[in-house]
């Protein structure tokens, strides 16, 4: 089957074709760097990096940008509030730019961890200042924008479409049914294009409104993915959190100022949940992808490796609420390992002159399964059938060719590694586990070794582990070691 995408704009799943032949354009909305981005943000990051990997997979040349937000995105609901990254810089006594700077690497540091391929291009919100303003200024010509006390707000009642991305309509958008609306404002929902800013502001640029302002949250994503992908390309994502108000809003000024949509699907990846609850920093229930992955953490008992965690996030659609919790992710590192002693049996198969197994329909199902918009669990679930094909085969209960054995070899390295992006390795947590079982094995046969006064098997054992860098420590609650 071809490639289907579910569009956010039309709730329906459509055949997936380009805007170029034999290329796609990708746009994802990228971190607001006032803080680490955490383990649901992740999440999306790495259906992405899926998506992107398939498409590459499928031979098609890609342009993946994802944009870095440094400035503009406001506190609350109602462009009433300070500026994230603003606060975060006050809070720190830092320099706003060192902020965005600190978390910015720190974002991407923490994606090459999950093996998250980093886009071509990361434009920063600060670094296209003149393309939002002309962007504005335009909206101001059509009759879409107004100016108000030195701002200017999108009226979103001059849009006979606003809330088709998100099915709301407009005049259900209530003066006060959430916030304390803005006097300057026209209508509850106007959104703000730029804000004046107050002397002193430490983020704030020259403008022909009110002198200086600074830009809102929704014009940046606009002019940057025109900008680098041009005024039509394929994809644009991001998380379910973003489809109101932010991609509405894209939606909204996109139209207004191109005369259309530049997107041709949008794709919304659903939140991830911790123990049943939302993520969320303001909770508290939240964890950060180091965290996790380091073993430093009130939630999971050991660390996970970026294998695991991968594997965990990629059991669930990416369309779909996923949970994860210390249970889930103990999980999915047992089925990755399983996944994993499969792929060591590969090269002991024995062939035969026939085939019992149906492996060119196997193939085919993995492949329907991605081109079923990126369906990471069935296309899994394929794989655990190819992985008990070679067990059959190994039991001698089945049969392949040469050719099926070397096609199953083929796909399965294909999608696990080049698709799934997993590294061709065990869980390292679950080998950790291992070798700390031998090292307490040792330490008992040395104990052992003490006790029948064998002392020189005592200091053999102590000593040839020193060499691997493994300390043994006596004490008198017994022998502990360390790396």
């Amino acid at each position: 089957m071809p490639l289907q995408i579910y569009n956010s704009l039309s709730d329906q799943k459509e055949p997936f074709n380009p805007v170029h032949e034999g290329q796609a354009s990708l746009y994802v909305c990228g971190p607001t760097v006032y803080s680490d981005s955490h383990l649901g943000h992740a999440k999306a990051y790495v259906s992405f990096d899926v998506i992107l990997r398939y498409l590459r997979f499928c031979g098609l040349k890609t342009l993946y940008v994802q944009n870095i937000t440094d400035v503009g995105h406001l506190m609350g609901d109602a462009d009433e509030g300070e500026d994230k990254l603003l606060k975060r810089a006050r809070e720190l006594n830092q320099e706003p730019m060192a902020v965005a700077e600190s978390y910015s690497r720190r974002h991407f540091e923490a994606m090459d961890l999950l093996e998250v391929i980093r886009p071509d291009i990361s434009p920063r919100a600060t670094g296209h200042i003149p393309e939002q303003l002309e962007a504005i200024e335009k909206l101001l010509e059509h009759g879409l924008a107004y100016e108000s006390n030195g701002s200017v707000y999108f009226e979103i009642t001059k849009d006979p479409k606003y809330g088709e991305l998100s099915n709301r309509k407009v005049e259900e958008m209530k003066s006060g049914a959430r916030v304390k609306v803005r006097s300057e404002k026209r209508h509850p929902g106007d959104f703000a294009l730029w804000k004046r800013a107050e002397p002193g502001h430490l983020m704030r640029w020259r403008d022909p409104f009110s002198g200086w302002g600074y830009p809102g949250w929704h014009t940046e994503c606009v002019v940057m993915s025109t900008r680098y992908l041009g005024e039509e390309f394929d994809i644009h994502g991001g998380g379910m959190d973003l489809k109101f108000p932010h991609h509405e809003c894209e939606v909204a000024q996109a139209k207004a100022c191109n005369g259309h949509s530049p997107v041709n699907y949008w794709m919304h990846t659903n939140m991830l949940t911790m123990n049943g609850q939302r993520m969320s920093k303001s909770t508290g229930n939240y964890i950060l992808p180091m965290e996790l992955l380091g073993g430093n953490n009130p939630f999971f008992d050991k660390k996970f490796d970026a294998n695991t965690v991968r594997f965990c996030f990629l059991q669930a659609h990416y369309r779909s609420v996923l949970d994860i919790s210390n249970d889930a992710m103990l999980a999915a590192e047992k089925g990755f390992n399983r996944l994993m002693e499969g792929i060591t049996l590969l090269d002991k198969l024995t062939p035969s002159s026939n085939s019992t197994l149906a492996i060119e329909k196997w193939r085919k199902n993995c492949y329907d399964a991605m081109n079923d918009d990126f369906n990471t669990p069935i296309l899994i679930a394929n794989l655990f059938e190819g992985i008990k094909y070679i067990n059959l085969v190994n039991d001698k209960k089945e049969s392949l060719t040469t050719e099926d054995i070397e096609l199953l070899k083929t796909t399965l390295y294909s999608f696990i590694f080049d698709v799934l992006g997993i590294k061709n390795e065990k869980s390292s947590s679950d080998n950790a586990d291992k070798l700390s079982g031998v090292i307490s094995m040792l330490i008992e046969m040395r104990n052992e070794a003490r006790a029948n006064k064998n002392w020189s098997l005592s200091d053999e054992i102590r000593d040839r582990l020193a060499t691997l860098g493994i300390e043994l420590k006596d004490g008198k609650d017994g022998t502990n070691f360390s790396f």
